[in-house]
């Protein structure tokens, strides 16, 4: 029996073209182009395990996967990375190949995760692929004032997607504010995990609690009804970015 050795890979890409992440029968994905350059190198079968499933058209200027690999040694080959990236389209970008633990896990060992959401208020043809035109005049003051009430709840019901295979939706809120630097607005947040199509719900709702549409009272309100129909329509995808993601540093094999 061939013993394996398991490696975290480290990406980004952007997500304009794929259907996401993760393999799904008749689409283009990121994982798909992944596992078939890693094989086609590596002169093995690869399978690798990401740390999430982004959706199409979201984009990760920070991703990680876990693989198995007969090959004890590819963290140190200076090369692979080179290698990989000639192979891989100009749109996918492997920044390295760490050794971990046997056990170590892309999705279930992360600490948390990062996400930023760009708005463009503007239109502005160099922005569109990864911004949310919003020409209205958004009030930042009280989406932060809603960001601060963010931190105060756990149960994220109301915006999660609908019909998930989730077992809980509870998640710690670290971080969450909006920026504003000339024409954009930037949201960030971070958080201990995030349910399926949540950064992007709740974009979409405190958008229009920056246009006045929502009340700023009425958010407390979206989150203790635990209805997704309470919240308002997800923001587009091309406006989400994944730039971080946090591991405990034992799990790596120096």
């Amino acid at each position: 029996m061939t013993v394996k050795t398991r490696y975290f890979i480290f990406l980004s890409y952007k997500g304009t073209s794929y259907h996401g992440w993760q393999v799904q029968p008749n689409s283009v994905t990121v994982q798909e182009i992944l596992d078939s350059s890693l094989t086609t190198i590596l002169n093995e079968k690869i399978r690798t395990t990401g740390a999430g499933r982004t959706d199409t058209g979201v984009h990760a200027k920070f991703f990680c996967a876990h693989f198995d690999s007969a090959s004890p040694d590819l963290a140190i080959k200076k090369n692979l990375c080179y290698r990989l990236n000639r192979f891989l389209p100009k749109d996918i970008a492997v920044s390295r190949i760490v050794r971990v633990l046997p056990d170590a896990h892309a999705r279930f060992s992360a600490i948390s995760r990062t996400y930023r959401y760009n708005i463009s208020k503007i239109k502005d043809p160099f922005w569109d692929d990864n911004s949310w035109y919003v020409p209205a005049k958004t009030d930042i003051n009280a989406m932060n004032e809603v960001c601060g009430i963010l931190l105060n709840h756990s149960d994220f019901t109301s915006f999660a997607r609908l019909h998930s295979d989730t077992k809980t939706n509870l998640c710690r809120i670290l971080y969450a504010v909006w920026e504003q630097a000339d024409n954009r607005l930037v949201f960030t947040i971070k958080s201990d995990r995030f349910l399926r199509n949540m950064v992007r719900s709740l974009v979409g709702t405190m958008v229009e609690v920056g246009t006045g549409k929502v009340p700023v009272a009425r958010f407390e309100e979206i989150i203790a009804a635990k209805d997704r129909s309470k919240a308002s329509k997800s923001a587009p995808a091309k406006g989400l970015h994944l730039i971080e993601i946090d591991y405990p540093d034992d799990l790596f094999i120096k």
